[in-house]
């Protein structure tokens, strides 16, 4: 995106690209069908240390400026649910789309390119095995951590660093959570089981569905959550999102079926027999005391299983922190202290909820840059 934005300025651009073909990670999303972006991303929708710094790219390169980029090359697409846009067939159609962009704002584009070191004198030079480049804007979008099978590596945290900014300790974001030893036994045997929740971290809740795996949780619901949730600290779940409080239970009492029975009704059965055989006695509901009644509908809204850290960056989405946004203008994206140097993308302190914001913060802070670079 800033390459093909500055070309058409009429700059001189070269893109180094250290994998052996452009867009590996556009390609594996949105299970290959790419979800190129969300029609509401707006600042409420990402994390950083400053919920401002997006605030400009993103008025200046909308969801509906990349739409109009896709309709005009022809690619069919749908919104699949939210906002969330997709690919009808394959997201290699938004790849060969910029590619094309980039040709005809006549970017050199070189793969297989891996740079070993980068110095600045009167003007940047980036160092690879073949060659040495050297520029007046030198940009980096090189990503975060997430999915090192990939090719993604530390570069640009090592080069702000290099270049004395600051970058924020990175964490995967986006990414399945795992049980704690306590835990694991006695969830495994429901691994690939599905439910709607509501998931809770201090303020923040977001309604999806939550996902058993062998290991923890994953799904929807546990992705987003999981930004903001740190290893130790409290998580909450609510079982029935679409039944508060506790008179669906005991609307039940005079059935005589037990919780179990009622729970099946709600929930997939494996579930609810498990979580039945942990958290009520079996017994009719006419036999429970109200209190009783109240306990199993607080943990039913309230469920914190013991969950002591993430799948890591194999299988986190995204890389939470990254160059810290004070060093780097909203506008330009460039770097307040080294003029000429700029930080885009994932690299950056600004890290979008699951479901097309992070792909809608890489165009517009493409596009920021690539308009003054």
């Amino acid at each position: 995106m800033c390459a093909m934005v500055a070309g058409r300025r009429g700059r001189k651009v070269t893109l180094l690209e250290h994998n052996d073909r452009v867009g590996k990670k556009i390609a594996i999303s949105g299970g290959g069908r790419c979800n190129f972006t969300n029609l509401g991303a707006e600042p409420a929708n990402y994390l950083s240390g400053n919920p401002d710094f997006c605030r400009s790219a993103l008025a200046r390169f909308t969801p509906w400026d990349f739409v109009s980029l896709v309709e005009k090359h022809g690619i069919r697409y749908h919104e699949k649910k939210l906002g969330q846009q997709f690919c009808d067939t394959s997201s290699r159609e938004i790849i060969e789309m910029l590619l094309a962009e980039c040709v005809e704002a006549g970017v050199e584009i070189v793969t297989s390119s891996r740079i070993q070191s980068v110095r600045s004198a009167a003007r940047f030079v980036a160092e690879t095995a073949e060659r040495e480049y050297a520029c007046q804007s030198l940009v980096i979008a090189t990503g975060g951590l997430s999915f090192p099978k990939l090719g993604a590596t530390s570069f640009g945290h090592t080069i702000a660093r290099q270049f004395g900014l600051e970058v924020v300790p990175p964490r995967p974001g986006l990414v399945p959570l795992t049980w704690a030893p306590s835990e694991l036994t006695r969830w495994k045997s429901l691994a690939g089981l599905s439910l709607p929740v509501a998931a809770t971290v201090g303020p923040t809740i977001f309604r999806e569905s939550l996902l058993f795996t062998h290991r923890g949780l994953s799904g929807p619901a546990i992705l987003q959550i999981s930004s903001f949730w740190h290893p130790g600290g409290p998580i909450a779940f609510d079982l029935l999102p679409d039944h508060p409080g506790e008179a669906w239970l005991g609307n039940s009492r005079q059935s005589g079926e037990t919780v179990r029975q009622v729970l099946s009704r709600l929930w997939p059965q494996r579930f609810a027999e498990e979580w039945a055989r942990r958290h009520a006695m079996d017994k009719p509901l006419r036999h429970y005391r109200n209190q009783e009644i109240a306990e199993i509908t607080r943990q039913i809204h309230g469920w914190s299983p013991a969950l002591d850290g993430t799948e890591g960056y194999p299988k986190a989405e995204v890389t939470i922190g990254g160059v810290n946004t004070s060093e780097l203008s909203s506008k330009t994206m460039e770097s307040r202290k080294i003029p000429g140097l700029y930080f885009i993308g994932e690299v950056v302190d600004v890290t979008g909820w699951l479901g097309g914001y992070n792909f809608q913060w890489a165009w517009a802070s493409g596009h920021a840059a690539g308009q003054v670079a």
